[in-house]
């Protein structure tokens, strides 16, 4: 072989080996952005989506919820639609369209006294009905006796009531957790998300760390809900957590604080319970003091200031849908 041909292959060879370091390189990176990132979120920043649970649930929680939004204070929120006060809640939504409200799937009625049943016909899902009547109070019972089929039944049920109200849910998300109680719900989830084109909290699950965190916690995280996680197409949480109980109001305050110091850049959704408190708050649940600390504590100055001094940013399910309709 002529020198010349010898220095053409080498360079030839050079170039392969660059140009597959580069696409190596470039799929590392693309790696390692986070769901926030991807959004166009700045490279490095906590941004917190601060999330309203339980709204419809009573007239206290409603009262919360209403006054945290217009206040600016919080920017989403989600009703149980099954609930006593649900439709309440949608008619002020639709009178506050740039509120972020959406549904709050709910396949549980935890509560002793305060109960409520499917919108499904019970007869046509009978595995969601508890011998009271009523949804299961807890999570494994619903796991346990109810199909995916029974599931999809009422979760489309309760979207489809709220978009009868004449009000398109935000987003969807899971009281309890219920959906990612097993494998199937949770493909169910995801995928009733994705034919109404609604996002679902959808947590990237493919982050090994957030994924032992769930997994601990009880959760069925095996490689099946992954791979359902990794075909969803809307977009994902980085991380997603709760509010955090406490002593007195400003323990809790200083543990909240403390547990978004501890979070890493992305994106994370953050669920409270906020309610203002009643006697008849205390007659449904034994966390009515908690509830009602959770509707103050994001109107503290000090949060407020804390947010500020550590550049931590708020979204709601609004923005993040138009961030991800404008990168497609």
């Amino acid at each position: 072989m002529k020198p010349s041909a010898c220095l053409f292959f080498k360079s030839v060879k050079i170039l392969a080996v660059i140009s597959l370091a580069i696409i190596v390189f470039s799929a590392k990176a693309q790696e390692k952005l986070t769901n926030a990132e991807k959004l166009g979120f700045p490279k490095g920043t906590k941004i917190l989506l601060l999330h309203c649970d339980d709204a419809g649930m009573c007239e206290e929680a409603n009262i919360a919820v209403q006054s945290y939004v217009l206040k600016g204070d919080v920017l989403s929120a989600a009703v149980m639609m099954p609930c006593p006060y649900a439709a309440d809640m949608v008619e002020w939504a639709k009178k506050h369209p740039t509120a972020d409200i959406g549904v709050h799937l709910t396949l549980t009625s935890e509560w002793k006294k305060y109960r409520w049943t499917t919108l499904s016909d019970p007869a046509k899902v009978p595995g969601l009905i508890d011998p009271e009547g009523k949804m299961w109070h807890e999570v494994p019972d619903v796991v346990q006796h109810a199909t995916a089929k029974e599931v999809e039944t009422e979760i489309r049920a309760q979207i489809d009531a709220m978009l009868a109200l004449g009000h398109k849910p935000s987003h969807i998300d899971t009281h309890m957790g219920t959906l990612y109680g097993s494998p199937e719900f949770a493909r169910v989830f995801f995928e009733t998300a994705v034919k109404y084109n609604i996002p679902a909290n959808a947590i990237d699950l493919s982050n090994k760390e957030v994924a032992e965190y769930y997994r601990k916690a009880g959760y069925p995280i095996n490689d099946e809900m992954i791979q359902y996680l990794e075909k969803y197409p809307l977009p994902k949480l980085d991380n997603f957590t709760s509010a955090p109980d406490g002593k007195t109001y400003e323990d809790k305050r200083e543990n909240f604080i403390k547990l978004v110091q501890s979070l890493k850049p992305g994106l994370t959704e953050i669920i409270f319970h906020p309610s203002i408190l009643t006697e008849n708050l205390k007659s449904i649940t034994a966390s009515a003091q908690q509830r009602a600390w959770e509707a103050e504590m994001f109107s503290d100055p000090v949060i407020k200031q804390f947010f500020k001094d550590n550049n931590i940013q708020l979204t709601n399910w609004t923005e993040i849908m138009k961030r991800f309709n404008d990168k497609k």
